[in-house]
């Protein structure tokens, strides 16, 4: 009886080395990327949300702002959109401070009844920012993360 040896050719360990390294290169990617994080970076996903859902129950209908003639910063947001749910804190501590002379409008780009405000402010991503002027005109759009002090230097300009 004959037994077939296959021994470990340079090529194979050559492979092996290289899957090991594979490996432990996506591991300390994910180690990295999911630690935890701490001091004010540390909003959880659940957290963003819930802001984001409470500063929508809260904001001012869409119709009541466009017919009242203060300066309006409308959001373009989706609950499943995790920078809306990041800026939330931020787009919070805005309206705080601006609240009685600007109106903020949340828009769930995922609800039917608001398709014309999304074509009409062209909407192309999400959080889509519109700040209008008490007559209508649009001051400034952004789309994606916006710093704080950006969004209350444009709001400064509408007031």
């Amino acid at each position: 009886m004959s037994v077939n040896r296959v021994s470990a050719t340079p090529e194979v360990s050559r492979r092996s080395l290289w899957a090991i390294a594979l490996i432990a290169t996506f591991a300390i990617a994910a180690f990295w990327l999911t630690r935890p994080v701490t001091g004010a970076q540390n909003l959880s996903p659940v957290s963003g949300l819930m802001t984001l859902k409470a500063s929508a129950q809260t904001a001012m209908p869409y119709k009541t702002a466009i017919a009242n003639g203060k300066p309006t910063l409308i959001e373009f947001y989706a609950d499943w959109c995790t920078t809306c749910q990041g800026m939330a804190p931020t787009l919070e501590s805005i309206h705080q401070e601006y609240g009685p002379s600007v109106n903020f409008v949340m828009l769930n780009i995922d609800d039917p009844q608001w398709r014309e405000a999304i074509q009409q402010f062209r909407v192309t991503g999400v959080p889509h920012l519109v700040l209008r002027e008490g007559d209508g005109a649009i001051a400034a759009t952004f789309v994606g993360k916006v710093p704080k002090s950006v969004l209350a230097e444009s709001l400064q300009h509408l007031l």
